[in-house]
């Protein structure tokens, strides 16, 4: 059976998945992340192909790579999928299941408040094969902050990253921009991470459009080499995968982790 007539044969499930979690989240936006969102340790850790027992990948340095990174190379069948790691847990899980079953790699950039409330998903994220990131730690606007509070956004994730896997994570996407100042690029630097992460292409999943306006907006624009900027949290996104990983197999792309597509 092809990835894709898989991808068909279990779309029933998938939907019904996500017509639950519109009726547990009240609607497609993000549901509140406090403590009694989830409970902790309620079962076994999935194990996926790129499961993982030590210290989790820490942040590279590529050579010859800006130190804001947009997009990887345009010669390559390969695009990056990354996600805003935030809002309702079981969107997450849902996410990283269909991913997971098209045999596709995403990236994560994790806000540390939301790791603090669901710490199980840091791990969870890693043992299927995916990246892990630093979003901030309580996702406020970084380039309005003082230096001071802005330095400690990013290493007060850092530092719940390094507690929950061994690593402060592979990659740092600052919050609320699209886009790095010299600032954030010498902070990020300085917690560890040689470069920072942007994206060409801007899902607008979060303004909860529809599935099919997420599946279009990316079919629409993605090409080779793309960063796709998408986000947990949300049922739009989750039912727009089947048919945007199908669209991607189409066309010969594979959804690889940024620390791939830059390899």
């Amino acid at each position: 059976m092809t990835p894709i007539d898989r991808r068909r044969a279990l779309r029933t499930g998938a939907g019904a998945a996500v017509a639950a979690l519109a009726l547990g989240c009240g609607g497609p936006g993000p549901a509140p992340t406090g403590t009694g969102a989830t409970p902790r340790g309620t079962g076994a850790t999935p194990q996926g192909p790129g499961a993982t027992t030590g210290p989790a990948p820490a942040a590279r340095r590529f050579p010859g790579r800006p130190a804001e990174i947009v997009h990887g190379p345009r010669d390559r069948d390969r695009v990056a999928l990354t996600f805003h790691g935030g809002g309702d847990p079981a969107t997450a899980r849902a996410v990283l299941a269909e991913a997971e079953r098209a045999g596709a790699r995403i990236t994560v950039l994790a806000v540390g408040s939301w790791l603090d409330h669901h710490p199980e998903l840091a791990r969870r994220i890693l043992d299927g094969g995916h990246d892990l990131g630093n979003h901030t730690q309580n996702h406020r606007t970084i380039t309005e902050l003082p230096e001071a509070e802005a330095a400690a956004e990013i290493t007060a994730c850092a530092q719940r990253l390094r507690r929950l896997t061994g690593s402060a994570g592979t990659w740092f996407r600052p919050s609320r921009t699209r886009f790095t100042t010299p600032l954030l690029t010498r902070l990020a630097q300085r917690a560890g991470y040689p470069h920072t992460l942007s994206y060409d292409l801007d899902s607008l999943d979060f303004t909860s459009p529809g599935a099919t306006a997420v599946t279009r907006t990316v079919t629409g624009q993605i090409r080779r080499g793309s960063v796709v900027s998408l986000h947990f949290g949300y049922a739009d996104t989750v039912a727009a995968l089947p048919a945007l990983l199908d669209d991607l197999h189409r066309r010969g792309l594979r959804a690889v982790t940024t620390t791939e597509l830059l390899s």
